[in-house]
């Protein structure tokens, strides 16, 4: 219990030093205005002003004006800091040449207390400005060593379990883009952020022999982890400042069906926060390594997000992570397995051909460029090293050998490149390598190498840059959907000191030479606008069609040989730009509907109601899917009143209706056919 105590002081301590000055501030720029106008008066006039049947000199008022135009520049230099102190200093200068014209004139000393009270009145402000500052860079460096000793005190929670490393970081950067979905406010997503960084915290108080348990938690132990949340809040109660940070910790592991702990708390009773944190936590959880199992693939998180929805989640956080999960193409919401790429700089040692390999590392069309050392793993005995590098797909990441995790993974593998430029094919159409000998042959292939490593559409190109030797291969892929992982492997291998660096800029396609004719699934026939092929999540999309009431897009939509997924259909995407193109001039996304009834609101000025019906000869969605794959005519109609747009469609047993309200939008709204791993063609306008 020392160590809970600690950790409140140094929180409530930080967190205390945090608190910034609150100013209430109106700058008054009438103020500003009748300052000016009367030094203008003032200066060319004796006049007066009768207020309330009393005279009052210009010169007097223009007084009053001054003060309270200074006061104000002080306050912006309070309330604006630099941006402040520059235009008060731009003010001020205006003033200066009016002043000394005025005495140059009139030849006497009216201008001199007006040049004083200016030159004091800039002198002030350069001094507040000076404390401001320093005061501002106190609070900084507060806030950076909060954030600092928060990081420290969740990386010593996380240490406690081997397979929990940047459990809360995670979690924590998760929960704030579902918070940024859900149109919270930067303040309030930085709530969400740090709640979510410390709900682990009572994690300090379960004995490390139970966290770090492989087998089955008995009854008691079971009962010492779930008292976490407990230990949790009690940490974080006293830090009054910011409640939110005992509220997440406690509720966490609530349910939304109330049969979470610690108080089973039902639905909107748990607090939003907490809700956030929950679904964010799970998430984590599932994409992480455990000591029994290597991260669950995104497809079939997805499938335990959608079970959960309404039942474990929020249903609308669970929506939201499922449009996290849906976006995330590249999978990099999710932890890498062993020898992965959090590990590069370890040594990894290859003895039998194959028998480890480096996590695979995803090719894409922004450059990788990877270097290592390779030597033998037994150089005692003069064993040449022979590495290699396996080309591949696979739902983890991950290369696989076994029949068992080849099938649960979809593992697919393209072929093999050897450093000294042989290879072989496995899926890939072709593989063609040219080798270039720089220098005396490097029989042993011992010493630093460089390995570049590029995709684009279904071609990719290798590069195994070597002090002899440079092994250039171009592979042609069997298509576009699937992903390229590259993974380092070999025989009588030791690699080490492996590190990566990606480019900024994509590859344009015509710098990989194309060795196999591109693979297109739209080569049928055209109808009012032209075919599209969609080989990933919204790769591609049709061209725009303005909406009106009673308009029908009609097209025939056929799943990817790749697709093996629900939600591998056809999408509708609503949105305005100024010429009618997604991704156009102004393009502001609006909604999107998917023909297997999923539909969700991209713009905080609309609001999606979802309506799905099974009709009674609905065969299921195994069914659903290879009605897909063998392809379908689909019609979407569309339906206008006042700000409400209904999208419907009927296929295959289920009738979707999805209403989208639209507040403010100003502009034509178009409709595009986009989706995931399918083919769109002679797409029609009724």
């Amino acid at each position: 219990m020392k160590d809970k105590n600690s950790i409140k002081k140094t929180l409530v301590f930080l967190t205390a030093q945090r608190k910034a000055p609150k100013y209430t501030i109106i700058i008054p720029i009438l103020i500003y205005a009748m300052f000016y106008v009367g030094m203008i008066f003032a200066g060319r006039s004796e006049g007066s002003l009768t207020i309330f049947g009393e005279p009052l000199q210009i010169a007097s008022l223009t007084g009053v004006f001054s003060a309270l135009g200074n006061l104000c520049l002080v306050i912006m230099v309070l309330k604006y800091d630099k941006l402040g102190f520059i235009i008060s200093m731009i003010i001020l200068s205006v003033q200066y040449p009016s002043l000394i014209v005025w005495i140059a004139v009139r030849h006497n000393m009216q201008g001199v207390p007006g040049f004083f009270t200016n030159t004091f009145t800039l002198i002030m402000i350069v001094i507040i400005y000076r404390n401001h500052r320093k005061m501002e860079n106190d609070q900084r460096r507060m806030q950076d060593l909060f954030e600092q000793t928060a990081t420290a005190l969740v990386n010593a929670i996380d240490a406690k379990d081997t397979y929990t490393k940047g459990h809360s970081s995670r979690v924590a950067e998760y929960s704030r883009r579902l918070a940024e979905l859900n149109y919270k406010s930067p303040k309030e997503c930085d709530e969400v952020y740090y709640t979510a960084l410390l709900h682990d915290v009572g994690k300090i108080g379960v004995p490390s022999t139970i966290i770090n348990k492989a087998g089955k938690l008995t009854a008691e132990e079971y009962e010492l982890v779930k008292n976490h949340p407990v230990l949790g809040a009690q940490i974080l109660e006293t830090i009054s400042e910011y409640p939110y940070l005992s509220i997440g910790a406690h509720y966490h592991h609530e349910r939304y069906d109330g049969k979470g702990y610690p108080e089973g708390l039902k639905g909107e009773e748990i607090p939003e926060i907490a809700r956030i944190v929950g679904v964010a936590d799970a998430y984590d959880a599932m994409t992480s390594i455990r000591s029994y199992r290597d991260p669950i693939p995104q497809d079939r998180v997805r499938e335990e997000i959608v079970k959960g929805a309404g039942t474990q989640f929020d249903p609308e956080y669970a929506r939201l992570m499922l449009h996290l999960i849906d976006v995330d193409t590249e999978y990099e919401m999710q932890e890498r397995a062993q020898a992965g790429i959090s590990d590069r700089k370890k040594q990894l040692t290859i003895g039998e051909y194959r028998s480890a390999c480096v996590a695979g590392i995803l090719i894409n069309s922004f450059a990788t460029t990877l270097r290592m050392a390779i030597s033998s793993d037994d150089e005692a005995a003069g064993i040449a090293p022979v590495p290699s590098i396996i080309l591949f797909d696979s739902l983890d990441g991950l290369f696989h050998s076994t029949e068992r995790d080849i099938a649960d993974m979809v593992y697919f593998e393209y072929g093999e490149l050897w450093f000294d430029g042989r290879y072989t094919v496995g899926g890939a159409r072709k593989i063609e390598v040219k080798v270039e000998e720089t220098g005396a042959p490097d029989v042993e292939l011992n010493g630093e190498y460089k390995l570049e490593a590029v995709r684009v559409s279904d071609h990719a190109r290798l590069r195994i840059i070597g002090k002899n030797r440079t092994v250039e291969a171009v592979i042609a892929l069997p298509d576009k959907s699937r992903f390229m992982y590259i993974g380092l492997t070999g025989e009588h291998c030791m690699i080490s000191d492996l590190s990566s660096e990606k480019a900024e800029a994509e590859t344009s396609a015509d710098s990989i030479p194309r060795i196999a004719e591109e693979i297109s699934y739209i080569k049928g026939p055209a109808g009012d606008v032209p075919n599209v092929q969609v080989d990933g999540f919204r790769t591609d999309a049709s061209q725009g069609i303005e909406i009106r009431d009673g308009l029908k897009i009609a097209f025939h939509a056929m799943s990817l040989p790749t697709a093996r997924l629900v939600w591998h259909c056809p999408f509708v995407d609503v949105f305005c730009s100024d010429d009618g193109l997604v991704d156009g001039a102004n393009y502001r996304d609006l909604a999107l509907a998917r023909l297997d009834g999923e539909c969700w609101e991209y713009d905080p000025d609309c609001f999606v109601k979802n309506h799905v019906v099974e009709h009674h000869d609905f065969p299921g969605w195994d069914a659903w899917m290879e009605y897909n794959h063998k392809g379908y005519d689909a019609v979407v109609t569309f339906k206008v009143k006042d700000n409400d747009l209904m999208i419907i469609t009927d296929n295959c047993g289920i009738l979707v209706k999805n209403t989208v309200e639209m507040n403010g939008i100003g502009r034509p709204v178009y409709a595009a056919i986009t989706g995931d791993e399918v083919a769109v063609t002679n797409i029609r306008v009724e």
